[in-house]
């Protein structure tokens, strides 16, 4: 069974987005990685996947102890389940200034755990002035972040293990590239 976890644009949901956030033009619309200034290697469009379900942390960072790190191997596709996108709705400021994210810790723990990717239902692994340097960071050990998946929440309903398929769009010498990413259970 193959499930599509790429959110659906709609034009109201692009005018939310540019309107709420300087980024939300082509390359970070909808669901996309941040590729800062690496070229996404094409092994990485099949990976086995894993998905956490965190919807239940509120009010602090997703940290290593909410997660069950022994089951992260390498070149895994690592994805966070909160609930947000689906709670808030993609595109309004709440969204991309209030959203879940990661701590520091844990993503120093991914990126020693050399996944592949990391894949998160809202607008960033961390907020603000924060974010994009955590991108590059992620980035300079190999490792892409996707933003603003959807329904990983149906993944869970048979498990947490999928295999993933990713493929971004082949712009070049962008930040952000949009991509469809198909989870098969």
């Amino acid at each position: 069974m193959k499930m599509d976890l790429t959110i659906k644009i709609t034009p109201k949901m692009v005018t939310d987005a540019q309107g709420n956030e300087k980024k939300a033009l082509v390359g970070h619309l909808g669901t996309h990685f941040d590729v800062m200034n690496k070229e996404f290697p094409l092994e990485y469009t099949e990976r086995k996947g894993i998905v956490f379900d965190v919807s239940g942390i509120k009010d602090r960072d997703i940290d290593c102890a909410d997660i069950d790190l022994q089951k992260v191997k390498k070149d895994m596709f690592v994805s966070f389940y909160t609930g947000f996108i689906e709670e808030e709705g993609y595109g309004s400021r709440k969204y991309f200034t209030e959203h879940p994210q990661l701590s520091n810790a844990l993503l120093e723990a991914l990126l020693e755990k050399k996944v592949s990717i990391i894949g998160v239902d809202f607008a960033g692994v961390r907020r603000g002035k924060e974010h994009t340097p955590m991108d590059q960071h992620c980035a300079d050990y190999g490792v892409f972040i996707i933003e603003n998946l959807c329904s990983l929440h149906q993944i869970l309903e048979h498990g947490e293990n999928f295999l993933a398929h990713t493929y971004p769009m082949n712009y070049a010498e962008m930040t952000g590239l949009p991509c469809r990413v198909i989870a098969e259970i």
